[in-house]
C-alpha cells in the first residue's frame, strides 16, 4: 500500500491545504475580476456585463463552497463567510446591472427616467443646432444623429443612476447568501451532532 494513500500521510495533508488555498484564491480572483469589470465599465451598462457576472458567479459557485462553521468566538468563519457573500453579491450586481438600467419593473426610478428622457431631447436639440439643420438630402443624416445622441444621453443618465444603486442590490444579495449559508451550515452541524449521539 502506498504511503500517500493513508489518511495521515504527508501527501494527503498537502492536498487538503492546497485545496483550501485554491478555494481562497478562486474567491480572491473572482473579486478582483469583478472590481476590474466595474473599473473598466464606462457609460451605459451593456449585456456583456451580464455575461461577465454570470461567468464569475459560475466560477465562484463551482470551485468554492461556503465556509463550514467553526467553534469559537474568534474563528475565521465570519470573515470567510463575509468574503464569500460579498463576492457572490458583486457577481449578482454585475449580472443584473444592464437589466436594471433597461427594465422598469426591476428598477423603477420614475423621476430619473423622466429626467433622462428630457436630457435625451436636449441632446437632440444640441445636435440639430450644431449641424445647422442642413435639410434636403442630409435631413436623414440629421435625424439619425439626433436619435443617436439622444439615446446616448438617456443611456448614460440611466447608467449613472443604476451604478449608484448597485451597491444596495449587491449588499442585499450578499446578505441573503450569508444568511442562507449560515442556515445550511447550522442545519448540517445539527445533523452531525445528532448522528454522533
Amino acid at each position: 500500500m502506498d504511503d500517500r494513500s493513508r489518511p495521515g500521510a504527508q501527501g494527503s495533508v498537502t492536498t487538503g491545504v492546497d485545496r483550501g488555498a485554491g478555494s481562497r484564491a478562486g474567491v480572491l480572483g473572482t473579486a478582483l475580476a469583478g472590481v476590474l469589470a466595474f473599473a473598466l465599465s464606462s457609460g451605459s451598462w451593456q449585456w456583456f456585463s451580464t455575461y461577465i457576472g454570470v461567468t464569475l458567479l459560475a466560477v465562484t459557485l463551482s470551485f468554492t463552497r461556503p465556509p463550514a462553521p467553526t467553534p469559537g468566538p474568534r474563528s475565521g468563519y465570519v470573515r470567510s463567510l463575509t468574503a464569500y457573500s460579498l463576492v457572490v453579491g458583486l457577481c449578482v450586481a454585475l449580472a443584473v446591472a444592464p437589466a436594471m438600467q433597461r427594465w422598469t419593473w426591476l428598477f423603477p426610478m420614475p423621476g430619473t427616467r423622466t429626467k433622462c428622457a428630457q436630457l435625451g431631447s436636449y441632446a437632440a436639440l444640441q445636435t440639430q443646432a450644431a449641424l445647422h439643420d442642413p435639410g434636403g438630402r442630409y435631413s436623414a443624416v440629421l435625424a439619425y444623429a439626433q436619435s443617436d445622441q439622444s439615446q446616448h444621453a438617456v443611456n448614460n443618465c440611466l447608467a449613472s443612476t443604476t451604478t449608484l444603486w448597485l451597491p444596495v442590490y449587491a449588499s442585499a444579495a450578499a446578505l441573503l447568501v450569508a444568511l442562507g449559508a449560515w442556515l445550511v451550515g447550522k442545519a448540517g452541524a445539527g445533523r452531525t451532532t445528532a448522528g454522533e449521539r
